[in-house]
């Protein structure tokens, strides 16, 4: 489903009736500027203020108290990609209900969870990940849960085939680990030209993506390839283990050849998902489906004697579902609750200790 591009007019914005998967549902106008109020699209997030666009120019603008009371007590925040209602002193007054939020979760260690939102509005996810020493497929399975809970469409990209002489093998070793329905393409993001090639099926005109990945994964350079001009810095990885060193420090949504928008977004160290097990079921469409043919009906996928889904799923991606439940249970606990668990599990292990010294005495 289209979502116009901040650089053209008219604006338009999805039907948000529809199913944010389907590429062809039809548009509806953004709502017009009514009095001193104008529609304009965030690009960019800073500490206080925010960049917009509005279909001619971009702009910084303040963000009223009292929107930002209102996205606060909701958990919710202004993110790249929000249509807004910008008033005549430049200031956000209102922002449009997003069709799709990528959002995550920030936890302290302790009883805190804090959701982040990383994008808004957006259609294809890109997700890049460099053949180098970057190369981890596990590490997919997160990123692809991230963007399907959203209804967002996730393309694999795997980057900086010009420094590996075992592309194909590689590429076809990450193809047979996805899902069927999840594109994969290996590129050399220094070659322009063929980059824009390879990822036009995503970037019709109107359509937004955006690249997420781990530092260094070739995502500014694939941003230069796409917007064909040297609208963000890119930087060299470190020689031992070709980690990337943070060159995009902001998210920032940006016009792309051929009429797309592109949001280029720093690399992710580490990815805890913003889940409920019910957005894990849609996530891993392939668990749910599968486990209707399980002999059990409580079947936990842990073991137990004609579990279809660990005779059809690789250990990886099982193992990858299980962690991933693991976590949303954890994060939809009250603090309450999760004492009680802590309690539970230090009694275990007594009672376990217990037993050994028993056995020692025993023998």
């Amino acid at each position: 489903m289209p979502l116009s591009s901040p650089f053209a007019t008219p604006f338009t914005t999805p039907n948000r009736t529809e199913h944010p998967s389907s590429s062809t549902t039809p548009t509806e106008a953004i709502p017009p500027t009514t009095g001193a109020w104008q529609t304009c699209r965030v690009v960019e997030v800073l500490r206080n203020r925010v960049q917009v666009h509005d279909g001619q120019t971009t702009r910084s603008a303040s963000v009223s108290h009292a929107l930002q009371r209102e996205l606060a007590d909701a958990s919710d925040a202004l993110a790249v990609g929000d249509w807004v209602q910008v008033d005549a002193q430049d200031c956000v007054q209102q922002r449009l209900p997003p069709r799709n939020q990528l959002s995550r979760r920030l936890n302290d260690g302790r009883d805190k969870n804090e959701r982040l939102v990383i994008v808004s509005n957006v259609d294809t996810a890109f997700l890049v990940m460099g053949l180098d020493a970057d190369f981890n497929l596990r590490r997919l399975d997160r990123y692809i849960a991230l963007v399907r809970m959203a209804g967002v469409q996730p393309v694999v990209v795997l980057t900086k085939a010009d420094r590996v002489g075992d592309v194909s093998r590689k590429t076809d070793e990450a193809r047979a680990a996805l899902p069927a329905d999840v594109p994969c393409v290996s590129l050399n993001g220094l070659d322009a030209e063929t980059s824009r090639a390879l990822l036009r099926p995503w970037l019709p005109p109107g359509h937004t993506a955006v690249l997420l990945g781990s530092s260094g994964a070739g995502k500014s350079t694939l941003t230069h390839a796409l917007c064909d001009h040297s609208t963000q810095g890119t930087g060299p990885t470190r020689d031992g283990d070709g980690r990337g060193r943070h060159t995009t420090t902001v998210r920032t949504l940006l016009p792309c050849v051929g009429g797309a928008s592109i949001i280029d977004t720093p690399g992710l160290r580490s990815l805890r998902l913003d889940a409920d097990e019910r957005g894990l079921a849609r996530a891993f469409a392939d668990v749910a489906q599968l486990a209707s043919g399980c002999r059990f009906r409580n079947c936990q996928h842990a073991g137990e004697p004609g579990c279809a889904v660990a005779d059809s799923l690789s250990p990886e991606r099982l193992n990858s579902w299980h962690k991933l439940q693991r976590e949303a249970q954890r994060d939809t606990m009250t603090a309450l609750e999760r004492q009680r668990q802590l309690s539970e599990w230090k009694q275990r292990s007594q009672a376990g200790r217990q037993r050994l010294k028993d056995k020692r005495q025993a023998g």
